[in-house]
């Protein structure tokens, strides 16, 4: 017996907003076309969640899912069948999806550099929170300059830089206690921003510098929100423990933790332990989000298998889920 179609949307679970993804338009391997994952425009919620669901239990696949099985799996976050399809329809155009007909059925699944980029994520956010190595004291600092009118490059350029690592220090200056200096390069050449320059180099720490390196984070903000994601997120870590998520709500409340914590490695490039305040709750919101992810597994992937075979029974099996922890 399968669970009820439409049950809680997002916006009623513990710390649920699915928090608008703050990247650029990537290329997902050198050569390959670029790929328009969703953002935070007005509207794409749907898209963002058909996106988070293939790449979180259909990742590697190549089959096809039938549409009908993917508008019924949008039906349990509460999105209307005229949304979904709507998702589905969008999400092709922009190279997110590609679609395949069996008879008078149409079916969908994430292109091949969809799947890349998707899988660059799932190991951004499994390896988030987990160094411990020691910092070598290294900034890689990355500069440029861009023309006022050229708008659009500057929010792709800065939207790329967040997402490698970098803070801004100041407007045209951003820094990174990480070693990404080719990666900088390379999101410089392919934005095509000539007036840049990227080096790495050491910071004396005795030196009274007006604006250290460490300024261009927000440590209080940054320390209140993983507080925040701790405290909201709790109950429902208890209430897996407890057995008690199941179902559809299992795979909405696993999609909405992963979306709450996506923004984390955007905002902290996991910032050296060398350079943070003691106790800092990093690792403690890690560990939750962890075994909320990973107790939810299961469950979650249940859900998505039982809803595929309703259309697509000799395809449910195949599908899986990614786990956080090791």
């Amino acid at each position: 017996m399968t669970s009820p179609r439409r049950t809680i949307g997002p916006d009623q679970l513990p710390g649920s907003p699915l928090v608008p993804r703050q990247r650029p338009t990537l290329r997902a391997l050198p050569g390959q076309a670029e790929v328009d994952l969703p953002r935070s425009q007005e509207g794409s919620h749907p898209q963002r969640l058909l996106s988070s669901l293939l790449g979180d239990y259909w990742h590697g696949r190549r089959e096809h899912l039938p549409s009908a099985a993917l508008v019924a799996l949008l039906a349990d976050f509460d999105v209307t069948t005229v949304g979904a399809r709507a998702a589905l329809s969008r999400l092709a155009r922009r190279g997110v999806l590609e679609s395949s007909r069996v008879g008078r059925n149409t079916y969908y699944g994430l292109t091949a550099q969809a799947s890349a980029v998707v899988l660059e994520n799932v190991h951004r956010l499994r390896a988030f929170g987990e160094r411990h190595e020691p910092w070598d004291g290294r900034w890689t600092v990355a500069a440029f300059s861009l023309p006022e009118d050229l708008r659009d490059v500057r929010h792709a350029v800065r939207s790329r830089l967040r997402w490698l690592g970098f803070a801004p220090l100041y407007d045209g200056m951003w820094v990174s206690p990480r070693p990404v200096a080719e990666p900088a390069r390379r999101a410089f050449a392919e934005l095509g921003v000539l007036a840049s320059t990227v080096l790495t180099t050491t910071v004396d720490a005795r030196r009274s510098d007006p604006r250290p390196p460490m300024a261009a984070w927000d440590l209080t903000e940054l320390h209140a929100l993983y507080e925040d994601f701790v405290a909201t997120h709790a109950p429902l870590r208890d209430r897996v423990r407890a057995g008690a998520v199941t179902g559809a709500e299992a795979m909405v409340a696993r999609t909405a933790t992963l979306a709450a914590w996506r923004r984390f490695p955007s905002l902290d490039p996991d910032l050296p332990l060398d350079l943070l305040p003691e106790r800092w709750p990093r690792r403690a919101a890690r560990d939750l989000f962890a075994e909320i992810c990973d107790g939810l597994g299961p469950p979650a992937a249940a859900r998505f298998r039982a809803v595929i075979a309703e259309t697509a029974p000799d395809l449910a099996h195949l599908a899986s889920y990614q786990r956080v922890g090791g």
